[in-house]
Formats: C-alpha cells, sequence, structure tokens
C-alpha cells in the first residue's frame, strides 16, 4: 500500500534490518534486542527476515532518544504503554464527543417537532393593553 505521492505507507514494512539500523543511527543488534525485548515488532517476509515501517523507525527513534537522555529500558517501555494509553483515550474522548453531539442534535430535533404549532396569528399589542383570547366552548 502507498501513499499517492508513490511513497509507501507509514505501516507497510518495507526496510531490511541494514537499512532501518541506518536511517536510525541504531546498530542491527540493538534493533533485534529490542525486538526480543518487546520494544519494537517488525513484519516478517515468508522467508522470516524483518521488515520495517517507517512507523517503526519512528519509534526506534524515539526509544533511542530517551535511552540516550538517561532512562532505563523498562522507564522507556512504561512511557511507552503510557503513551500508546494516552493516545486511545483521546481517541474514545473524540468518539464519545462525537456521540454526545449527535445526541444532543437528535434531542434538539425532537424538542422543535414536539413543539405544537401556534394557530393563533401573533397579535402585536402596545404599552398598558392586555390582549384576551377567547376560545368558544365546545
Amino acid at each position: 500500500m502507498s501513499t499517492p505521492f508513490g511513497s509507501p505507507a507509514p505501516d507497510a514494512a518495507v526496510y531490511v534490518i541494514s537499512v532501518a539500523a541506518e536511517l536510525t543511527g541504531l546498530h542491527p543488534q540493538t534493533l533485534r534486542a529490542y525486538e526480543r525485548m518487546g520494544l519494537i515488532a517488525p513484519g516478517r517476509t515468508g522467508g522470516g527476515g524483518r521488515r520495517y515501517s517507517h512507523r517503526d523507525l519512528e519509534r526506534l527513534r524515539e526509544i533511542a532518544d530517551l535511552t540516550s537522555a538517561g532512562i532505563g529500558i523498562e522507564g522507556v517501555r512504561r512511557i511507552m504503554e503510557l503513551e500508546h494509553q494516552i493516545d486511545a483515550l483521546r481517541a474514545r474522548n473524540e468518539e464519545l464527543v462525537a456521540e454526545l453531539d449527535a445526541v444532543r442534535r437528535g434531542l434538539a430535533a425532537r424538542a422543535a417537532a414536539a413543539q405544537p404549532a401556534n394557530k393563533l396569528p401573533v397579535l402585536h399589542q402596545a404599552a398598558g393593553q392586555s390582549v384576551v383570547v377567547w376560545r368558544r366552548p365546545r
């Protein structure tokens, strides 16, 4: 799958390990170690070769930034889990806001439809005058 301009989609696993290592500035052994630790899950070819996506490369760069800032691997794992949870909560919040808006629109439409039509003409009254509406008894 590719984008309209011919570049691969962010989740398309297209980069071999040597290219991924070069693009991220990490050693191929480091990429394998991160995979064993569960920090990254590259795609696999039919023959078992690793293929990394653009999103994988972004994640590897984030891991490298965090570890170079002195954060241990378990800290990196926890930070990434929390970021994933935040993303999921944001997405759920957007869903709930959209649902709430739809419910509000539905209630407003229902309230507008339930209003009885006023069959009397609108009368304008001058200050100090009152209007009495007389209806014939049934």
